[in-house]
């Protein structure tokens, strides 16, 4: 699930809400899976990643990660970045382009904070996206977590990033392939609406 808080007013959040809402009747599995894509500067190729969406917050979306992985590399070195979610059940996609930051502590320790033992314990344990010996080396340093820990506090290499998109795509598939598709661009202090074709 995603948690969509105050939603913005302005009408590409309107067409999320009823995608969205439309979504969860169809029962979509991991509606929350969003694909973060980011340029790796040092070695010029554009890297692709799915991340859990948790928040919308009025025009913030907001996920959690490592802040020493190589997708924080690449958001720190270049902080634009293009985003994808598909929903098969309804078989829409939304298409976004943003700069990305970093949350404040605050907000990632309130979330951190409502997560459960066993996934902090996992942020904890993780040097996400660097080399490992074997899966039961994860396996057996996250167990090592939770057993040394009596309350697990969020480490400072692990929080939240935000993005404000400024470019939407939504995509409505049709069985006649004359898909439906509305931009908004956001330029000039107003969201400037397009059609595209299929």
């Amino acid at each position: 699930m995603i948690e969509l808080v105050n939603l913005n007013q302005s009408e590409p959040y309107d067409f999320l809400k009823k995608y969205y809402d439309e979504a969860i009747a169809k029962n979509q599995k991991i509606i929350e899976a969003i694909s973060i894509s980011s340029l790796n500067k040092s070695s010029m190729e554009v890297e692709s990643r799915f991340v859990n969406l948790k928040y919308v917050i009025n025009d913030e979306w907001i996920f959690f990660s490592n802040y020493n992985s190589i997708k924080a590399q690449n958001f720190h070195s270049h902080d634009q970045i293009s985003a994808v979610i598909f929903w098969n059940q309804t078989n829409v996609q939304i298409r976004m382009k943003a700069k990305i930051k970093k949350t404040s502590p605050e907000f990632s320790d309130k979330h951190f904070n409502g997560r459960t033992p066993e996934k902090n314990a996992l942020a904890i344990a993780s040097n996400q996206s660097m080399p490992i010996d074997s899966y039961e080396q994860i396996i057996e340093k996250h167990r090592s977590v939770i057993n040394e820990n009596n309350e697990l506090k969020r480490p400072d290499y692990w929080g939240g990033y935000s993005f404000k998109p400024y470019y939407f795509e939504f995509w409505e598939g049709n069985t006649s392939r004359i898909n439906k598709r509305i931009t908004y661009e956001y330029t000039k202090n107003s969201w400037k609406k397009s059609f595209l074709q299929p």
